[in-house]
């Protein structure tokens, strides 16, 4: 049982978080956490520029989606943040101008550190799944993977692993060859 003194973090909590911060609330917790470091950001970025042109401008691909890096999420009481997210046009037509977004993704991806992997893994899974995203990946850089998960129900299942140099056709972007490699290029 927990502490019933405690109240539930706010966004005015979450505000007050110094900006060299990323911080989250998840089941009325505040989660605060360092920028990121150099290989998790280059990563991110590496991936978000490879799926960014086939898919969020059509370029060499099929287009239909719009991905964004580092997007707020207010998904009911929770207010995440994952390294990349991603809409199907078909349900956000246009890109609003806005500070967060209340419409859950259809795709995430978290880039894993060793002080956001087990919020990452334990909690913000679950959340992004009781809230509708159908598609989540996890980027380790320190094992050099990716893990893709589909949506069964309300959880998550695991539906393939990839790591090192592979190239992969990797749902729901399995239209194109990801090549895994330059991910981890130092």
């Amino acid at each position: 049982m927990g502490n019933p003194t405690r109240r539930p973090a706010t966004y005015e909590d979450l505000l007050a978080v110094p900006e060299h911060r990323v911080a989250e609330i998840i089941d009325g917790d505040l989660y605060s956490f360092p920028r990121p470091s150099s290989l998790h950001s280059r990563a991110a970025s590496r991936l978000g520029s490879r799926l960014g042109p086939p898919f969020d401008e059509g370029v060499g691909g099929p287009g239909g989606w719009i991905i964004l890096d580092e997007p707020e999420l207010h998904l009911g009481p929770h207010v995440v943040v994952p390294d990349l997210a991603g809409w199907r046009r078909e349900r956000l037509t246009e890109l609003p101008d806005v500070a967060y977004f209340t419409m859950a993704p259809d795709w995430i991806c978290e880039v894993l550190s060793p002080s956001t992997e087990r919020i990452d893994r334990l909690k913000k899974l679950r959340v992004y799944a009781e809230f509708g995203v159908q598609h989540a990946w996890l980027v380790s850089p320190a094992m050099r993977s990716l893990e893709v998960y589909r949506t069964t129900g309300s959880l998550f299942a695991l539906t393939a692993t990839h790591a090192d140099s592979e190239s992969v056709r990797a749902e729901p972007f399995a239209e194109i060859a990801l090549e895994l490699a330059p991910l981890w290029a130092r």
